[in-house]
């Protein structure tokens, strides 16, 4: 095999292989917006309102710029938020179920 016909077999499976790890990059983050929902309907069912209610409303408005994010394509950005929003909602469904169980 030629030298360059050779590298252009390379790269071309270079290029090939390294496709869907690009496009899981960029793509739209909509299970993590639909995980952070979740997980603040869950923070809400537990009490979180009464017993985390700063960082159920820190989850609110992650998810809050999370979507205006998405709306204006910063794919990114939009998926650190949603991923943020998520785990300040589940510390606030655990603080709320420790202080329920923590009741007489």
């Amino acid at each position: 095999m030629q030298p360059i016909r050779r590298y252009t077999l390379l790269s071309l499976l270079a290029a090939f292989f390294s496709l869907p790890l690009l496009a899981g990059c960029a793509g739209m983050p909509l299970q993590q917006m639909s995980d952070a929902r979740q997980a603040i309907r869950a923070a809400e069912r537990a009490g979180a309102q009464q017993h985390a209610p700063e960082l159920l409303d820190e989850a609110r408005a992650l998810v809050k710029a999370a979507s205006e994010n998405l709306h204006q394509g910063e794919y990114r950005d939009a998926r650190d938020e949603a991923e943020l929003a998520r785990e300040k909602a589940m510390e606030a469904r655990r603080i709320s179920e420790e202080a329920k169980g923590a009741r007489p």
